[in-house]
């Protein structure tokens, strides 16, 4: 019987077994960390130019639904909040690495 992983997140098992246990599917290209954090910082940006654009809509009368707008913006705040979290927790990490002696 064939047992499947779960597929939670976009990452892909890249590891060799040495007892071959594990399948790399060649044909699909594994990201890198630093991929996935250029897509989430463009996606970030997406959303801020989304929220700016819908308020600009709103100022000018052509929104009928003010939601659309208040929902864009906690997006965009949240993906700026997330953002700001991870650069602080990395530059911590950093800074805890640099106080370390060898």
């Amino acid at each position: 019987m064939d047992i499947t992983p779960l597929q939670m997140t976009p990452v892909q098992m890249s590891a060799r077994s040495h007892i071959g246990e594990t399948k790399v599917d060649e044909q699909q290209p594994v990201k890198t960390f630093g991929e996935f954090l250029v897509d989430s910082l463009k996606k970030a940006n997406e959303l801020e130019l989304e929220s700016e654009r819908l308020n600009a809509a709103l100022a000018a009368g052509r929104v009928e639904d003010i939601s659309q707008v208040v929902v864009a913006s906690q997006k965009a705040e949240i993906a700026l909040q997330l953002t700001l979290q991870l650069r602080n927790r990395a530059t911590a990490a950093y800074q805890e690495i640099m106080r370390m002696q060898v």
